[in-house]
């Protein structure tokens, strides 16, 4: 065991921190009520935190600002009937104006647009991307402006009705009954071409017309006034000739004249045959009177309504063509045109110009 050291008393340790002496004890004072606490003021200056770029608040959009262009309507008529057509020709037969013309006005409509609307193509024409996006705000501006005369001249002129009639019809009776029980009408009757019954009511030239179906009737009022034979036209010296009547196998080898319009060419053409064979093609045509001078030549057989047949050249004659559908003739107005001059037409109609009449 190591030697032991000698015991010495435990010296009081010492207190690094500094004393103070004891004051003696004072009466205990309530706390001060708390204080609201200052809000803690950063060591760095500070300037106001601004969003970033990111967050800035969306501002309201700004419209476009339109290109000031001057549309000429009759262009964009124009250009409307050749993407309807989808062949400058045909269209230009449509709007009775030459092919050369109708494409350098379409082109200055493209020019004034900045636009390629069409593309000529083997097969015809077709519609650009830019003349797909063009073509239903073309009919609508076409539309509206159409409307708006309408308002103008029904604003000064309040009572007035136009009447349409195709090749062969006769409304004088109906015009004469309209004029007779609204005296103080203005009635009036102008001829159309058979391809331009639809837009000429859309468009507002004409507020009803009587004709022969089959048409466009999208947005019309259509009743039928009565029912027409069709007729075969021959020339006089035909085999067919001095027939009482005629089936379509007697005619199943004759080539018959074609129309723009796939459905009416259809319908007088009897295509396809009951048997289900195509009819032969034959020369296309844009008017009743084409037909007579094709048949007066030999170059094809025609059919028409009856009363068409009877208004023949002296070189023609008609056939009676049996076990066929008989020709429907009409009356057409826009479908949401109530006015009273309409509804006195659309009356007078079924009155005097049905065959019973």
């Amino acid at each position: 065991m190591a030697d032991s050291q000698p015991i010495h008393p435990t010296r009081p340790v010492q207190s690094t921190r500094p004393t103070q002496p004891v004051q003696p004890t004072q009466a205990v004072q309530p706390a001060p009520r708390a204080q609201p606490r200052q809000p803690v003021q950063p060591s760095w200056p500070t300037q106001p935190i601004r969003p970033t770029q990111a967050t800035q608040p969306a501002q309201p959009t700004q419209p476009a600002q339109p290109i000031p262009v001057d549309l000429d309507l009759r262009l964009v008529r124009y250009f409307t009937v050749v993407a309807e057509h989808r062949h400058f020709g045909r269209a230009a037969t449509a709007l009775h104006i030459t092919q050369p013309s109708l494409s350098r006005q379409v082109q200055r409509l493209e020019r004034e647009l900045g636009a390629r609307l069409l593309d000529r193509t083997p097969q015809g024409t077709r519609l650009t991307e830019a003349g797909e996006a063009f073509l239903p705000e073309a009919e609508a501006l076409l539309r509206a402006a159409a409307q708006a005369a309408v308002r103008a001249r029904a604003a000064a002129q309040p009572h007035r009705i136009t009447v349409g009639y195709t090749s062969g019809i006769i409304v004088t009776p109906a015009v004469r009954a309209v004029r007779h029980r609204h005296p103080d009408a203005e009635v009036q009757a102008t001829h159309l071409s058979w391809d331009d019954v639809h837009h000429a009511l859309l468009d507002r030239r004409v507020d009803a017309v009587v004709t022969r179906l089959p048409f466009r009737t999208e947005r019309l009022r259509v009743t039928v006034l009565y029912d027409e034979p069709r007729v075969l036209i021959v020339p006089l010296d035909h085999r067919l000739a001095g027939k009482e009547s005629v089936t379509l196998d007697d005619i199943a080898d004759e080539p018959l004249p074609r129309t723009a319009d796939p459905v009416r060419s259809a319908f007088w053409r009897f295509e396809p045959r009951p048997d289900g064979r195509p009819a032969p093609d034959g020369p296309l045509i844009e008017a009743v009177e084409d037909k007579f001078e094709l048949v007066a030549s030999g170059e094809s057989l025609a059919v028409a309504a009856q009363s068409v047949g009877r208004i023949l050249r002296p070189d023609l004659t008609m056939v009676p063509l049996t076990g066929v559908e008989p020709s429907h003739v009409v009356v057409a107005t826009r479908a949401d045109d109530r006015s009273r001059l309409v509804t006195a037409f659309r009356k007078a109609a079924k009155e005097h110009l049905t065959p019973d009449a």
